[in-house]
């Protein structure tokens, strides 16, 4: 048995599902463990490009197990909507396994979102109002609905009924809008209920079974360390840990049974929404960094702030997930570039921190600490062995992985599977 963590080191995009999909030919059982359909995987296979919201990226691969944990918000809508879109393209859904436990994104929980949202005004989070946050808030309030219930016409109206009440007071009293309309939000949700049905089981029992039986089994993690709830730029944070620590709750197992972690590092730095970003570039370099790499969200579309990598927070992932190893994604965007800056610490009222702060306050009037290194200025897509970079790239990941402290094992010059360079074996 070999349990893999795959996670984002960054604040997400960092590259994850083409990271994902490629171990994922190595794996029988693939889980996505929290989040929701705000989060997004673009994986390229064969030219043909895939856009995963809730699907773990292994349902690309014939004959894989593909379980979505107790830890994900569902949509129920989305997650019909992919998987009749997968079907049309050829791809096999039978494998998916959807747990009982995973709570039900309902419609009141986007539009409290959205106004939400829009009450914050210039404070707002960035959301991508899909009713994930609200979704996790009823979670944690003991007034979700999840999949189990669902599946009981029972159980489920009883709680709708419940629900609805109180959100359209919330909605009609505190924002000024209206509810819905019990009937016809049970038909609507009853009918998801029978083409779910097939798919939802005990995922916990599975995945312990799967463990038991020796087979590999590789952990999927949304968003990334920047986002998670506890460990984050919080309050700029999704609902959930996306954390490696998040893959045992959110699926169900034992850490004991967590045989590596792996963080996902794109080799410059993104994030979407607001708060502090210390190595943002507002320049020409970050608009050509934008556009080299189509830097725009996989669910939003929204262009993503765009800056220099950041060793200090790739060194913070490294202790809160205990990485083992960094796979370092698109390399080949900074192909170009005549010079390029790492972050190696920050400075702070004249002191240098090496640590990554809590407080937004201080992160937001940080100044980043540079290292400059001479680019190397050729492509690099074709290249398929790590000796053959060139020695101004390795010189850079090298670099990184001193001052992170974590080794290499990927590095990925390219979208496709073939543009993969493997530095040790992850299983």
């Amino acid at each position: 048995m070999s349990a893999v963590v795959v996670i984002g080191t960054q604040w997400g995009d960092e590259g994850k599902g083409k990271i994902v999909d490629y171990l994922a030919e190595q794996a029988d059982v693939i889980v996505r463990y929290q989040g929701g359909n705000n989060a997004g995987h673009t994986v390229v296979v064969n030219g043909s490009e895939f856009k995963l919201h809730l699907l773990p990226s292994g349902i690309l691969y014939k004959g894989k197990t593909c379980v979505v944990g107790n830890g994900v918000v569902i949509d129920p809508a989305v997650m019909i909507k992919e998987m009749n879109g997968m079907e049309e393209k050829g791809i096999d859904t039978a494998g998916l396994r959807v747990s009982n436990r995973a709570h039900v994104i309902m419609p009141y929980h986007r539009l409290l979102d959205e106004v939400e949202e829009i009450s914050r005004a210039d404070q707002k989070i960035g959301t991508t109002k899909r009713g994930i946050g609200p979704c996790y808030m009823d979670k944690n309030a003991r007034s979700g609905i999840r999949m189990v219930d669902l599946l009981d016409e029972e159980e489920f109206c009883a709680k709708l009924k419940r629900n609805l009440e109180a959100k359209n007071h919330l909605l009609k009293a505190v924002y000024g809008t209206n509810g819905f309309d019990f009937e016809s939000m049970k038909q609507e949700y009853l009918a998801y209920a029978d083409k779910l049905r097939p798919y939802v089981v005990d995922t916990s029992a599975v995945l312990n079974e799967s463990m038991k039986a020796g087979q590999k089994i590789l952990f999927e993690g949304a968003q990334a360390t920047q986002l998670d709830l506890d460990h984050g730029t919080y309050p700029y944070v999704t609902s959930s840990h996306p954390i490696a620590g998040g893959a045992c709750i959110g699926a169900g197992v034992g850490p004991t049974k967590i045989s590596k972690v792996i963080g996902v590092v794109k080799a410059y730095t993104t994030r979407v929404g607001e708060g502090p970003f210390p190595t943002e570039l507002l320049d020409a370099t970050g608009d050509l960094i934008r556009e080299e790499g189509h830097e725009y969200g996989t669910t939003t579309g929204r262009p993503r702030r765009c800056g220099w990598l950041d060793a200090v927070v790739v060194r913070y992932a490294g202790y809160v997930s205990g990485l083992d190893y960094m796979a370092i994604t698109r390399l080949d965007i900074l192909d170009k570039l005549p010079t390029l800056k790492l972050c190696v610490a920050y400075k702070y009222k004249g002191e240098i921190i090496n640590e990554f702060p809590a407080s937004l306050k201080v992160l937001d009037q940080v100044e980043p600490v540079y290292e400059e290194m001479p680019g190397w200025q050729e492509p690099t897509s074709h290249i398929r062995s790590y000796e053959e970079l060139p020695l101004n790239a390795r010189r850079y990941l090298e670099r990184l992985s001193a001052v992170a402290d974590i080794a290499i094992g990927i590095v990925s010059v390219g979208p496709g599977r073939e543009q993969t360079i493997i530095l040790h074996d992850m299983f």
